[in-house]
């Protein structure tokens, strides 16, 4: 039985899903607890520019490639979950709760909600307020929300120290050890030993390339 048929076979998920607490024996990401967690934050998030589209739900199936079989009951819980009265801050909570903050794993999870956010063409500054609250309560500071954002929203001048989460006047020695750093957390090779979904790979595998353009970037520019 597939995570989203277990899903399926709950009654009322979201009232399970507030009663619930860890499975024991899996890891956090594996669990239904978790992924009705990134249904309803991916619902939620969707509506926050007023409007879920098309777009939206179909990014959603990119990131967690949804198998045809599944869709009713990942439907129905998403449905449910842009319905349902309880703000998004619970299910964010109950998300971070799983694992220890700034954990990897939720950092991934704000890369798929920025993907989410884009799939109509532009991230909406109600989109960036959610995703910023969101991030707060993972346990990310404003400096770790500005490298996150600036892997996702591309500004008129897009700053590749945003990326790297380096302040400008940060010498190149300091900022190549940083680099060093985010490419060793964000290899997707090290995501997959720790048991990302692999669904979740598309996503680190861009991350890391934004990363290594930043830095490329910076060297050109310091003409290293």
């Amino acid at each position: 039985m597939s995570i989203w048929s277990a899903i399926e076979s709950i009654g009322d998920v979201l009232g399970a899903f507030f009663a619930g607490g860890r499975e024991a024996g899996k890891p956090p990401e594996k669990t239904v607890a978790f992924t009705i967690a990134m249904i309803a934050l991916s619902a939620k998030m969707a509506k926050a520019d007023g409007v879920a589209t098309h777009d939206e739900m179909e990014a959603f199936r990119q990131v967690f490639h949804v198998a045809e079989d599944d869709m009713q009951a990942v439907n129905r819980v998403y449905d449910q979950a842009k319905k349902d009265v309880a703000g998004f801050d619970a299910y964010a909570r109950q998300a971070a709760k799983l694992f220890d903050a700034k954990a990897e794993v939720l950092e991934d999870v704000m890369d798929g909600l920025f993907h989410i956010a884009k799939a109509d063409g532009v991230v909406h500054e109600a989109e960036l307020q959610y995703l910023e609250q969101v991030a707060v309560i993972f346990g990310f500071g404003a400096g770790d929300f500005t490298r996150i954002r600036a892997r996702h929203v591309r500004l008129s001048h897009e700053d590749p120290y945003d990326v790297l989460g380096v302040e400008h006047d940060a010498p190149l020695a300091a900022i190549k050890k940083r680099h060093r750093e985010l490419v060793r957390e964000n290899h997707p090779d090290r995501h997959m030993a720790a048991g990302m979904p692999p669904e979740m790979v598309a996503i680190v595998t861009e991350r890391l390339a934004r990363i290594n353009a930043a830095f490329d970037r910076i060297e050109k520019e310091r003409g290293a």
